[in-house]
């Protein structure tokens, strides 16, 4: 309800016409009561006509009223949804990566997409509605007692039971999508996560079990919404078995009055039609309001489970107070120790210092700790102990922001939005022209490929940038990094996917952008790192050893071993 406040006018409106909407309702059924008895003695037809003529005038005001009010709720709803999946999707993107490894991304698209249009149910179908039918529900009950309280006894006998059962449906109704919520959380994971990894699934001919596998998931999910459709079921011909049950008693009550000699027949009707209609309505919002909680209880677990997701405090600690808009780019790790998940390290003691400006390449095998180091420089991750500096500056004193500022990163998978090439370079900065991003694809060797595809640098390259090939994709991605002038330029992995001719292409721009920045090589390919100003060996987190391409093969250890075995034939 906090995000409700900056349209608390609209709300007040909406509750406004709620509350007086269920006070008009029950005009009408008074209105038709009197006009049954007048039939019932010497009609009046000039006094009917007005009756009917106030009767119709009323059914127009009661839809024109339902009308604003399901308009403004609704309305309210959307706005107020709007506001929260902005607020989630702001929250989320500035998670660390840690959530990311343990948290499955369909999981996040049901909360950003599903559970947050079940929330607006709330509004639409929810409190309002609730507020209104309850209100409506006393209005009726009142009239009915200063009518006729000794009827009204009569008709409600069966209320209580209708409670009862109002309440069991309730809680059943409530675990049963629970555990729909969950269901569809699990469909969308594995959905997403299928449809991404397709060239695999169709690569080994997993197409059957995969789909089997959906199959029993989909299973789960009919299941779950089975459960409520067997509370529906249940619950809808218990209440009108019991509004049945009221009109039937009502019967009774006239045939009780019958030896009252004052018991007037002109009364009896307008009693028995008064009371016929209002048990309807008394029925109708009890019957409406279980279906209506029970739109609560999705509304609520969908909000659950986007308020856990709010709540979250995934962040990495950002307490620098260090801002500068350039850095010079000397960097030293000093004793650093770094576990995904402790205690198993990844990094052991790590210690090296790199210059600014100076070129230097890691190396070693998979699970050395070599993309662990880029990880920490950028702040993706936390390192347990240790300290690691930049510009003699400890890198927990800098904002993020101005550490990410100064840092670009290739790297091997290369991601790119459903969007144009200009846009997936320049990720929509006003800081950035067209100008600036042609003088970086001539650099990098990358304007002719981009001058032939269909529009340039418009050309729209599709989701995940499938449209490329891969080594169309790191140039684009290397163009994307040195157009922000990075004053560190890392490389991960960056020609590991390309063909030999691209992989020259970039080795090529490598020595033009390099210039006059601190680069931080990550390679398997050794033929990319030889240029390097230094290279550090890297094995189970630890460093073997470091040198120059020349110095490391002299001393004939792990780098002249990994050489021979790539190069030497």
């Amino acid at each position: 309800m906090t995000y409700v406040q900056p349209y608390r006018f609209l709300f007040w409106t909406a509750l406004f016409i709620t509350v007086f909407s269920g006070f008009v309702s029950v005009i009408r059924p008074l209105i038709i009561g009197i006009m049954v008895g007048g039939l019932v003695v010497q009609p009046d037809v000039q006094e009917l006509t007005i009756y009917a003529w106030i009767v119709l005038g009323l059914i127009f005001v009661e839809a024109v009223l339902q009308f604003f009010q399901s308009y403004m709720s609704s309305k309210i709803g959307q706005l107020v949804m709007r506001d929260i999946r902005s607020q989630l999707f702001a929250r989320i993107v500035n998670f660390r990566l840690k959530y990311f490894d343990k948290t499955p991304i369909g999981t996040l698209v049901t909360r950003c997409v599903s559970d947050i249009e079940t929330m607006s149910q709330i509004f639409s179908e929810g409190i309002l509605v609730i507020i209104g039918d309850i209100l409506k529900l006393f209005a009726v009950l009142i009239t009915m007692l200063f009518l006729n309280w000794k009827a009204t006894l009569f008709v409600c006998i069966p209320i209580p039971f209708l409670l009862i059962a109002t309440n069991i449906f309730k809680n059943a109704i409530k675990k049963a999508f629970q555990q729909v919520r969950q269901q569809v959380a699990r469909l969308n994971a594995f959905v997403q996560e299928r449809i991404t990894g397709m060239m695999i699934i169709q690569s080994f001919n997993r197409e059957e079990v995969e789909s089997e596998k959906f199959r029993k998931i989909n299973e789960e999910h009919r299941k779950a919404h089975i459960k409520s459709v067997w509370a529906y079921s249940i619950f809808f011909p218990v209440v009108e078995t019991l509004s049945a049950l009221s009109i039937a008693l009502l019967i009774f009550y006239p045939i009780m009055e019958l030896s009252n000699e004052s018991f007037d027949t002109r009364e009896a009707a307008m009693l028995f039609t008064w009371f016929i209609l209002f048990v309807h309505m008394l029925y109708r919002p009890i019957r409406m309001l279980a279906d209506r909680f029970n739109t609560l209880q999705m509304g609520m677990v969908g909000s659950e489970r986007v308020f856990n997701v709010l709540d979250t405090e995934e962040f990495i600690v950002d307490t620098g107070t260090v801002k500068a808009d350039k850095i010079k780019g000397e960097i030293l790790f000093d004793d650093v120790h770094f576990a995904y998940n402790e205690p198993e390290y990844v990094l052991k003691g790590v210690s090296f210092h790199i210059n600014a400006g100076e070129s230097v390449a890691f190396v070693g095998a998979t699970g050395a700790g070599k993309s662990s180091v880029i990880n920490l420089l950028s702040r993706f991750y936390e390192f347990q102990r240790g300290k690691i500096l930049i510009d003699g500056t400890d890198i927990r004193d800098f904002e993020i922001d101005t550490i990410r500022a100064n840092i670009a990163v290739v790297l091997q998978d290369v991601f790119l939005f459903s969007d144009t090439i200009m846009n997936n370079i320049t990720l929509r900065s006003p800081n950035v022209t067209r100008e600036e991003v042609v003088a970086a694809a001539k650099k990098v060797g990358a304007h002719k490929f981009i001058e032939r595809l269909p529009g340039g640098y418009d050309f729209y390259v599709g989701e995940r940038g499938g449209t490329l090939s891969v080594g169309q994709r790191q140039l684009v991605a290397f163009i994307r990094a040195y157009v922000f002038n990075p004053s560190i330029l890392i490389l991960d992995e960056a020609t590991s996917s390309v063909d030999t001719e691209t992989e020259l292409l970039i080795r090529e721009a490598i020595d033009k952008i390099t210039a006059g920045r601190t680069s931080v090589l990550i390679a398997h390919r050794l033929s990319t790192v030889q240029k390097a100003d230094r290279i550090i060996v890297l094995d189970k987190g630890k460093i073997l050893e470091e040198g120059t391409h020349r110095e490391l093969l002299e001393k004939g250890g792990q780098y002249r071993r990994l050489f021979d075995l790539q190069l030497k034939r």
